[in-house]
């Protein structure tokens, strides 16, 4: 029964991934004007959901300060190798209407990574027992809300079209429910999950912040206006405050 409690959950956290689909009756006009609102937002909750969760986490399993940081580093570097990779693959492609810039594919696999560990997460703790699964479960969803909003509007601006953003966010999100069912494989194997989750962790911390910092701050540079400006800093504190709040519900 805990097999099927997991499974239902982590299929409920997925289809969280859809919350952007209040946003198919806005014209591509209008979306992408308030778009900019969308990645300050973005902004923010990466850098939180790195520094607030992923790095404490990852402190939490490998007890060394050093070791974490290292394994970040790891992590920005690693993104930055991969970004390199998608445009030495699209450099021969002209801008044109449908053109995907690199940073949606990154924050793809980042968030995809992310998606993997919370659904071994929630499925090892129903191996607990269900109040702890079912407790683990109202946490990651409380978390997915703000980052899977964010995570569409990288994509949207990204390039992607808002049907497509919709799909490849719910394919990056369906990744929870291999990754519970990675767990249900290996019968609950605490040792090993616990030992990879110790380096995907900070791994997908260092993705965020690289996303965050590199591909997404720039952008925001490119709206001058006061009032804008105002309105990104306002964006990028929510973000955060939204990943502090989380951190007090845990």
């Amino acid at each position: 029964m805990s097999i099927v409690y997991a499974l239902l959950s982590v299929s409920i956290v997925s289809l969280i991934s859809l919350a952007g689909v209040f946003t198919l009756s806005l014209s591509v006009e209008r979306l992408r004007e308030y778009l900019f609102i969308l990645v300050s937002f973005a902004v923010g909750a990466l850098f939180g959901d790195a520094f607030l969760h992923l790095i404490p986490e990852a402190f939490d399993t490998m007890g060394s300060l050093d070791s974490v940081s290292l394994w970040v580093l790891v992590g920005i570097g690693f993104f930055f190798v991969l970004e390199k990779f998608f445009h030495w693959t699209h450099e021969h492609e002209a801008e044109h209407e449908g053109h995907i810039h690199p940073v949606g594919y990154l924050n793809l696999v980042s968030d995809g990574l992310h998606n993997f560990i919370d659904g071994m997460v929630i499925a090892l703790s129903y191996f607990v027992s269900p109040v702890t699964g079912f407790a683990t479960t109202v946490a990651v969803i409380l978390h997915e809300i703000p980052q899977e909003i964010s995570d569409f509007g990288i994509l949207i601006h990204s390039g992607f079209s808002t049907k497509k953003a919709l799909f490849w966010n719910l394919i990056s999100a369906c990744l929870a429910i291999v990754g519970a069912v990675f767990v249900v494989l290996l019968g609950g194997n605490a040792t090993f999950l616990e030992l990879l989750t110790r380096y995907a962790l900070p791994v997908t911390a260092g993705g965020f912040i690289y996303i965050a910092g590199s591909d997404l701050v720039p952008h925001l540079h490119m709206k001058n206006r006061t009032i804008e400006a105002l309105i990104q800093f306002v964006a990028i504190g929510l973000g955060v405050f939204l990943m502090v709040t989380l951190t007090w519900l845990e």
